[in-house]
């Protein structure tokens, strides 16, 4: 009878310091990969602050031009907008730019905040800046705004950025917003208004849950009540009621702004 020989002693040591040959190997390649892909991270990030030195007053004038500067650090890892000090800040002036417009969404909202209880659309948000700053100052684009208010972030759950349709809404006030109150928002976006009826019907939802969400709207100053409609209440949205959109800030409302 034959027995199959074991794997002997020396065979087991030549297995294990090939694997360690290997695996050092491995760790070297990687290293030099690692190397080589820093190299380049240097070369671009120095091709992208000559880029911007060169640039720089397209940056800072031309909205569109600067989507794209951002859309090129972003594949860097890079933020000119962390920092109101150092390098992108003292080249592009950037980080006085978007603090100073941060400064003009704070008091738009402010002023608006009674007409729409803090909700307001990009579009209408854009337009009050931009009649705010006059025809004479850098533009502004809706991008820019977007930027802006992810940076007033930091200053708590204030400020939030809601999905609805092809836009979004603002929000300026620190209310609890769930996912039943955002549906709800989307779902009134285009007659600018919604019914409990409405909600039962196309979300499939209880009368109850409808009209807990409604109320809360309600009691936040987001949503208007119209008892007189002819079938059943409607629930105004006021920040997507675009009759509004049109109306300047009051002197009364600008007041409301300031400290």
């Amino acid at each position: 009878m034959m027995h199959r020989r074991g794997v002997g002693a020396g065979a087991i040591a030549k297995k294990k310091l090939a694997e360690a040959k290997y695996k050092e190997r491995g760790t070297v390649l990687a290293e030099d990969q690692l190397a080589q892909m820093s190299k380049q991270l240097d070369t671009f990030k120095t091709n992208l602050e000559e880029f911007a030195s060169k640039h720089k007053q397209e940056i800072r004038k031309n909205p569109q031009f600067r989507v794209q500067f951002q859309d090129m650090c972003a594949t860097i890892g890079v933020d000119p907008l962390a920092s109101g000090k150092g390098f992108w800040s003292e080249m592009l002036g950037v980080g006085d730019f978007y603090y100073e417009l941060g400064v003009q969404i704070i008091e738009v909202c402010l002023a608006l905040k009674h007409r729409n209880g803090g909700l307001i659309t990009l579009e209408e948000l854009h337009q009050q800046v931009l009649k705010g700053r006059g025809k004479f100052a850098q533009d502004v684009s809706q991008d820019d705004l977007i930027r802006a208010i992810k940076k007033l972030k930091v200053l708590g759950n204030g400020f939030g950025i809601l999905p609805v349709g092809g836009t979004y809404l603002i929000q300026s006030v620190p209310a609890e917003l769930n996912m039943d109150h955002t549906v709800v928002i989307q779902h009134a976006e285009k007659k600018g208004y919604v019914t409990i009826s409405e909600i039962q019907s196309s979300l499939k939802w209880e009368a109850q849950r409808a009209k807990q969400v409604l109320d809360h709207l309600l009691k936040e100053g987001m949503a208007w009540l119209d008892t007189q409609a002819s079938e059943e209440p409607q629930y105004w949205l006021p920040a997507l009621f675009t009759e509004l959109y049109s109306q300047e800030i009051t002197p009364e409302e600008a007041k409301e702004a300031l400290p």
